[in-house]
């Protein structure tokens, strides 16, 4: 039986990480494409327009230095964006500030969500590989649980806490009918996170439901 235990849990953690180390790597695809397609495009047009202006007039006119200033600030922007998604500027800062601007994006690109967060003021420091660990677990578990249109209103929950060394995520989701419930509240793919988050955290992963509900509570020590 312990052999068996042990065969089993291991067939488990390989198949987590495998989801895990596949999910991060299409992000980075993703984002690389992002690069390839709309960054360097963006930089040769700067590029080009500075090439073709005329070489005996020194000075710019204003119409070509307001054009050049507004690529040049998109891309900035650009810039910036792929910074945060790659390692978010606010972790340094805390985990609840962090999680609080991922929401902020999400909200701005998700008309039919409803989020509510409450999380503390002050965070005790922990490693930022870890905290990194917690964002991604919340961002990944936003992208499984949640349908990208939905015509009515979905409502979601973010809880952090903290009681000495003892730290939790709690994400609930209320769900408007039985039918997004009930396609949502089964999908293998929050088994394979739930396990990752355990194995990467030496944490816990607990899940139950209530009514239209779906409850996710994630535990580590700090």
């Amino acid at each position: 039986m312990t052999l068996l235990w042990f065969v089993t849990y291991y067939q488990r953690t390989q198949q987590a990480l495998r989801w895990w180390s596949f999910r991060q790597s299409m992000k980075l695809f993703l984002e690389a494409e992002k690069i390839r397609d709309d960054l360097l495009q963006e930089s040769f047009t700067i590029r080009r327009s500075l090439e073709l202006l005329p070489e005996d007039n020194v000075e710019f006119s204003l119409t070509t230095t307001q054009e050049c200033l507004k690529k040049i600030d998109s891309f900035h922007q650009s810039l910036a964006q792929l910074s945060d998604r790659l390692f978010s500027a606010y972790l340094p800062e805390g985990l609840p500030l962090a999680i609080e601007f991922l929401l902020q994006s999400w909200l701005a690109s998700n008309s039919h969500l409803y989020f509510r967060l409450d999380v503390p003021t002050y965070w005790q420091d922990e490693p930022a590989e870890r905290s990194l660990v917690i964002l991604t677990t919340l961002e990944e578990l936003l992208r499984i649980v949640l349908p990208e249109v939905s015509t009515q209103m979905i409502s979601v929950y973010v809880g952090l806490n903290q009681q000495e060394s003892n730290r939790q995520l709690t994400v609930e989701i209320t769900y408007p009918d039985l039918p997004t419930f009930f396609m949502f509240s089964s999908i293998p793919e929050i088994k394979y996170l739930c396990n990752t988050f355990k194995i990467l955290t030496s944490g816990k992963c607990f899940c139950r439901n209530n009514n239209l509900s779906i409850i996710w509570s994630f535990c580590w020590y700090g």
